[in-house]
């Protein structure tokens, strides 16, 4: 029973989680992922990565995309192929997967859609220098990335912040997901690590407020990869969709202050209905 507001924000955090069958079911399909690729490819690596990895996804699973890293053989780079490339891993994953209804490219990816959940495989190469790079068939160039280091990068500011940092991204990211997805997902988890960036996390109420207010002046600004990637993770905006982002995020704001305000005067039915009109239904209701 939720009675009070750190009860109702503990079961908020345990209904966005990954259970541990869904899990084995990811670790497996990558598996597989990696043998269909294979039997056309010299596989150097493989990992799960992206959201799954840096551990802020959230339920329900139907609704995400897992990433499968395939690291191949650098015989197969040259500096144009990157709609060839991805091509060429559609097919060996249609071989694979025939009664799949949908394998196809999608820009950085070959995106799989399985009766339970997609996975983007993600083909590159190992990057002189670190790092991986890869394709962007959309823009015909290669991408540099290193998923690997931003998992240690949000691990260590999950430390900073005593394990709390990952659990208030993907109320953030339920948050995104009940106000329409306006915000790209990693795009989202930079923001709100950049943020919270040299304060603590007391709580998780007041954590979110906290969010939601000092992401406001950061929506319409370059932000840069923390890997040292990108200069600008956020260069896929337009005017119109920031000043939606800014608009929601407002909004936000000011109902948290509201359920805040509600649970200091001792009004907790109206403070967790406050934060359940702002989260959505994986937000508990008070009984």
């Amino acid at each position: 029973m939720v009675k009070t507001i750190r009860d109702a924000f503990w079961q908020f955090k345990t209904n966005l989680e990954i259970t541990s069958l869904q899990e084995t079911t990811t670790s497996t399909r990558q598996q597989n992922v990696r043998s269909a690729v294979e039997n056309d490819f010299v596989v150097l690596d493989s990992f799960l990565t992206g959201s799954y990895r840096r551990n802020t996804m959230i339920v329900p699973l139907s609704a995400a995309d897992i990433d499968v890293f395939i690291v191949l053989d650098p015989k197969y780079y040259a500096v144009s192929n990157q709609h060839a490339l991805l091509s060429a891993v559609m097919r060996a994953l249609t071989r694979e997967y025939p009664n799949t209804p949908k394998i196809k490219p999608d820009g950085q990816a070959v995106t799989i859609s399985f009766a339970d959940f997609e996975v983007d495989v993600v083909p590159g190469f190992y990057r002189t220098g670190g790092g991986f790079l890869i394709p962007d068939s959309n823009m015909a160039r290669w991408i540099p990335t290193d998923p690997k280091k931003h998992v240690e990068l949000w691990s260590a500011s999950n430390k900073v912040h005593s394990g709390s940092l990952v659990p208030l991204i993907k109320m953030l990211k339920c948050w995104n997901r009940n106000s329409g997805d306006l915000f790209r997902s990693f795009h989202l988890e930079v923001l709100v690590r950049n943020v919270l960036t040299g304060v603590t996390i007391t709580d998780y109420p007041s954590g979110a407020r906290w969010v939601f207010d000092k992401m406001r002046a950061q929506v319409w600004s370059k932000v840069a990869d923390p890997a040292g990637y990108s200069d600008d993770v956020a260069a896929y905006l337009q005017k119109a969709q920031a000043d939606k982002m800014i608009a929601a995020l407002d909004k936000a704001f000011h109902r948290a202050i509201v359920a805040e305000t509600n649970a200091q005067q001792g009004f907790v039915k109206a403070a967790i209905d406050g934060w359940r009109g702002i989260f959505g239904d994986y937000f508990p209701p008070y009984n």
